[in-house]
């Protein structure tokens, strides 16, 4: 004798499921921003978090009513189609139900809207199998499937960030590092977003055109006016790529030395600006072709 189903379970399970899908979800963009360049402006983790945590509330209601709307009908239509077959409901049912179930709103709103047919698949099984992982873990019965369902998931997330981290720290991961540039690299044209530039010349001239100005109403507590004119500069090596210098020396332009980011396909010079600690970064790429 089969024992008897609890959809209000089924229900919380998918909804807790749906929370831990978006906790893994930022784990893994977390350990993915590490691999890559630095922004112009660092991420405040700790104000990342602080959100993450507020928005909890929010993440579980949506997650509920995406539970109402397709997991619980789909596990519903799996036990109906598991009792027209004489066994229990077929885990690859589940899957299928949901997709069934999302085609009307899908259509509906492809019939409405300019959507490119491939972002509209990719968004449907991304849609499908994001349902369908809450479906599959609230089909079993059990009196201790909410549990270890917490159990599990909580650990698959925790797992998820301490072997990213772990592998982040032991190369395992790509963890970024900047580009080793050198001084052949540094010759040429470096453009800042709005078109200044430092031009860099193989017998150590360079010449500034309105590089590293900020505004007293952009940065009221440290403004600083624009440079231009020539001089010279000098590429450091240092012991390693995070300690690479570049050194520019300007009559009336009063610059540390620039640190080194970017690709290798993209390297950037950077300065550190705004208040101390503001995370903050002045930049100039390499411009296309300039050599």
């Amino acid at each position: 004798m089969h024992q008897k189903r609890s959809y209000a379970v089924v229900l919380v399970v998918s909804t807790l499921v749906g929370i831990l899908e978006v906790a893994l979800t930022a784990v893994v963009a977390l350990l993915y921003v590490q691999t890559q360049p630095p922004p112009d402006k660092a991420p405040d983790y700790a104000e990342i978090g602080g959100t993450l945590v507020a928005l909890i509330p929010l993440i579980g209601f949506i997650s509920f009513l995406l539970s109402l709307v397709f997991v619980l009908p789909a596990v519903a239509l799996a036990d109906l189609l598991g009792r027209r077959l004489g066994r229990h409901a077929a885990w690859w049912s589940a899957p299928l139900i949901v997709a069934a179930l999302q085609a009307p709103l899908l259509l509906w709103f492809v019939a409405f809207n300019d959507v490119e047919q491939r972002s509209l698949f990719v968004f449907w099984a991304s849609a499908t199998a994001s349902l369908s992982l809450g479906a599959l873990i609230a089909l079993p019965r059990g009196d201790r499937l909410l549990g270890r369902a917490a159990l599990w998931g909580t650990a698959v997330v925790a797992g998820t960030g301490l072997i990213g981290g772990l592998g982040l720290a032991v190369g395992l991961l790509p963890a970024y590092e900047p580009p080793r540039i050198g001084p052949e690299t540094m010759t040429g044209t470096w453009v800042d977003h709005t078109g200044n530039t430092l031009v860099f010349t193989a017998d150590g001239r360079v010449t500034a055109s309105g590089v590293g100005g900020r505004s007293s109403h952009d940065y009221p507590g440290n403004p600083s006016p624009s440079c231009s004119g020539s001089g010279t500069w000098v590429y450091e090596g240092g012991r390693d790529v995070r300690a690479q210098r570049v050194r520019v020396d300007i009559p009336g332009c009063s610059w540390p030395a620039w640190g080194v980011d970017g690709t290798a396909r993209e390297p950037r010079i950077h300065q550190h600006i705004g208040d101390p600690g503001s995370g903050e970064s002045y930049k100039l790429r390499k411009a296309s072709g300039g050599s």
